[in-house]
């Protein structure tokens, strides 16, 4: 042993013991000015751009958001239309029928041993027939038709239109997105005058900005209107603002709308319309919310025109220089949290549409990888801040009353999959939306339990909405999943392990993974070799009933690893840890079936050429921890059997879950092949859940049609390939295509509380940078070298390739 400059290093010849590495205040000092730098080509490339107006809303116009409010504009010339929703407005719930209850049945239960018996007996076509029967969530017939009453849908809210009253020949025109800093642009030439627009989405103040320019002489008119696809709807201008109110026809939730005007033109209200003659400026601040209240189980009591009113004036008090300065402020502050860049080549010069299309024809484009990873983080900040609402299939954009998936909270992969790259991305705040709405699913989700099976504990199954549906869906297979509350609590898990927030572990996020784990202690049940198992079980939207479809016994293994994990950090529930490590080590172990595959059934039936886009028997390989390289290489590659069989097709989800699948496994260059083909641009609109997936013209993900998960799941993937730490190590670098020879990456995060910077050059590490955040020992890996460090929060340490101290 030696000491040098405060290092104490231990140099063992085992590779299981690694070097001790403690830093001293004078090693800080002393690497300071040693970070990484980023080129100001990669700070500029930022931004999605087009020399075009939008004419689709779901593959052109481009998204702008506050967590509360999302907003899709499309950049007309004489024309501008920006269509708008707030979060909580949906159709669905009391409202619609009044003997809606979360879909729940009364004494459902009482039918569960007989679809058991059926099973045991191998009857499973008639224990299907029966769960299919007695099982279901509780339906209304409507006209000898069976439609869900009272599950609703996310709705559209409305539209604004600004007409300008000039004309000319068109020129220089530009339409752009700033991911980076959360602002919208469009510039354009007409005639001998210049227009310019400015758009975002102010967290701080409530409220969607539009602000429009010109530069002619005397000003120009402007046309102004608000419209919406509801009835029941009233419009009028008062103090200034255009003010909408309504109910919604189907549910009576009451809402409304505000927007503020300011301009140095005269304003007129004709017709529902604002009429603005001879402005240079003209600036719109438009704010909505509901009467909805996530209070179980009215949801209905918020103030909702009393918070319009307190919002708008916040903003008459503060100039637009202001708003906009405290948004950049607002939005860069985590956005700026982690920079990406891939190399020097950069083609940002490009419009975003023509760079897709060259991209598709094999064209290497790694900026346009880094920018589609931070677009990723650009849709999660927008669409789920504290105190808003989490993020839905579509994140807060929905221009329909229909939307496709009632644009819910799928619990099945979807919601989960938005969610993933929020911690490792550093923005663990857009995290808490979700863990709020997991929380207040537990009451009407304890009532799913103890009706449809008669167990403690809470429940949700695939399909949730915003008034409490937790129950078992309409159809099966795809409708029966009670594996979504313990799924939902490995989020809980991942934001203590990422922030080391006792205090939410013990005041919150331990109950909500302990009442899972009851569910789960209670449902399952021994078969005839002892092994406990979930009875019945369906493997997500794929596959006949069964007395094991391993995703179940898999969320299991997970939930009770988790709640004894958080056990042993709070020092308590003890009684309750030894049930759990009782339990979890008499679930029915995975099997390699007999084509070398993990098995996705306890009958080894698994299909070699089905080419199902739903993977979910390797949920313990991705998102979960069950099975990886270190610890189980057999199941990794019985994994990876599966995985080369199911193909490299499917939806956008699907693509980015198989993203983080390759990457789990260390094979960096098929998460970058598939990486490739969910960025491939596509015009499909319609449903094709098999070969559908890439992204739109605005990159957005197509499931198709679109929806959020496929770039939350991407940039996931992409998170993963460059560090993991789920296996009680960081892994750097650990599936690094050989596409990436070169770049950099700040500010991820890993488990255990540190941050993370990483610089390679020639596809080898040169630079890497951890932080504490929290105080704590792990072990450090790159490819066969590894050392263990132990800091202090706050301190910081910097490596080289050989995981040597960089002085």
């Amino acid at each position: 042993m030696k000491k040098i400059n405060g290092v104490i290093k231990f140099n063992m010849m085992k590779q299981i013991k690694s070097v001790f590495i403690f830093l001293s205040a004078v090693v800080m000092c002393s690497c300071q000015n040693r970070s990484i730098q980023f080129s100001d080509v990669a700070k500029k490339s930022e931004r999605i751009w087009y020399e075009y107006p939008a004419k689709s809303w779901m593959s052109e116009a481009l998204p702008i958001g506050n967590g509360y409010m999302g907003a899709m504009f499309f950049g007309g010339v004489y024309e501008e239309q920006i269509q708008f929703n707030e979060e909580s407005l949906w159709s669905g719930g009391k409202g619609e029928w009044d003997e809606y209850n979360g879909g729940n049945r009364e004494d459902a239960h009482k039918y569960l041993p007989k679809v058991r018996q059926l099973l045991k007996e191998g009857r499973f076509d008639e224990a299907h027939v029966l769960a299919s029967k007695e099982l279901t969530g509780k339906i209304k017939s409507n006209k000898g038709n069976s439609v869900w009453e009272g599950y609703g849908a996310y709705q559209a809210f409305g539209e604004v239109f600004v007409k300008t009253q000039h004309s000319g020949e068109l020129e220089n025109y530009k339409r752009e997105l700033n991911i980076s800093k959360g602002i919208g642009t469009i510039s354009y030439q007409l005639g001998d005058i210049n227009f310019k627009r400015e758009y975002f989405a102010s967290y701080p103040k409530r409220a969607l900005v539009f602000r429009f320019e010109n530069d002619a002489p005397s000003g120009i008119d402007y046309i102004i209107r608000k419209e919406t696809v509801h009835e029941n709807v009233s419009i009028s201008f008062s103090d200034n603002q255009l003010i909408l109110n309504g109910k919604l026809q189907n549910n009576g939730m009451e809402f409304e709308s505000r927007m503020l005007i300011e301009t140095d033109g005269e304003v007129l209200f004709t017709n529902g319309k604002l009429k603005v003659k001879s402005a240079k400026v003209v600036t719109l601040y438009l704010t909505a919310a509901t009467d909805y209240e996530n209070n179980y189980p009215e949801y209905k009591g918020r103030d909702y025109k009393a918070l319009n009113h307190k919002t708008i004036k916040k903003v008459q008090s503060t100039q637009y220089k202001e708003i906009l300065a405290e948004h950049k402020t607002d939005f860069v502050s985590l956005h700026s949290r982690v920079a990406l860049e891939l190399g020097h080549t950069n083609k940002d010069d490009i419009p975003t549409n023509e760079r897709l299309k060259t991209y598709a024809e094999g064209q290497s484009d790694q900026s346009l990888e880094a920018l589609f990873f931070q677009y990723g983080r650009y849709l999660i900040i927008s669409s789920s801040r504290p105190r808003s609402m989490p993020a839905n299939l579509q994140g807060k954009w929905n221009n329909v009353t229909n939307p496709p998936w009632a644009a819910d909270y799928h619990a099945n992969i979807n919601i989960q999959m938005i969610y993933w790259p929020v911690e490792v991305t550093n923005l663990s705040e857009c995290h808490e939306p979700l863990i709020e709405y997991v929380d207040n699913l537990r009451a009407p989700g304890s009532k799913t339990a103890k009706d449809f099976f008669n167990t403690r504990g809470w429940v949700v199954n695939t399909m949730n909405n915003t008034f409490g549906f937790t129950a078992p869906g309409w159809g099966f297979p795809w409708g029966f999943f009670p594996g979504g509350a313990a799924w939902y609590g490995r989020h809980v898990w991942e934001h203590y392990e990422f922030t080391q927030d006792k205090n939410f572990l013990k005041d919150k996020g331990y109950t909500i993974m302990k009442e899972a784990a009851l569910f789960w202690l209670d449902y399952l049940t021994e078969d005839e070799e002892k092994w406990l198992v979930s009875s019945p079980s369906y493997s997500p939207e794929h596959g006949g009933i069964s007395t094991g479809a391993y995703m179940d016994i898999q969320i299991a293994w997970d939930i009770f690893t988790n709640c004894i994990k958080a056990c042993e950090v709070l020092d308590a529930d003890h009684e309750f840890k030894k049930e759990l490590i009782e339990a979890k080590s008499n679930l029915l172990p995975l099997k390699i079936g007999k084509w070398g595959q993990l098995q996705e059934w306890k009958e080894d039936r698994d299909d070699p050429n089905n080419k199902h886009r739903h993977v979910s028997h390797l949920f313990a390989l991705y998102p979960s921890d069950q099975v990886n390289l270190k610890d189980t290489p057999e199941l990794s590659e019985a994994a990876k059997v599966s995985l080369i069989a199911r193909g490299d097709e499917g939806t956008g989800w699907s693509i980015g879950w198989k993203i983080n699948f390759w990457s789990r496994l260390l094979d960096g260059d098929h998460a970058y092949k598939l990486l490739r083909r969910a960025i491939k641009v596509t015009e499909d609109e319609g449903t094709n859940m098999m070969d559908g997936g890439g992204i739109y013209s605005n990159m957005l993900s197509a499931h198709p049609p679109f929806q959020l998960d496929g770039n939350m799941g991407a940039t996931s993937g992409i998170a993963e390939m460059l560090i993991q730490s789920h296996a009680g190590e960081i892994h750097v670098l650990p599936a690094l295509p050989k596409a990436w020879l070169e770049g950099k990456i700040t500010g991820l995060k890993a488990r255990k509380g540190f941050e993370i910077d990483i610089e390679w050059k020639d596809g080898e590490l040169t630079l890497l940078k951890i932080k504490s955040l929290s105080g704590n020992r792990i072990n450090v890996k790159y490819r066969d070298k590894s050392t263990v460090i132990n800091l202090k929060k706050g301190e910081v340490i910097r490596l080289d390739r050989k995981l040597k101290l960089i002085e």
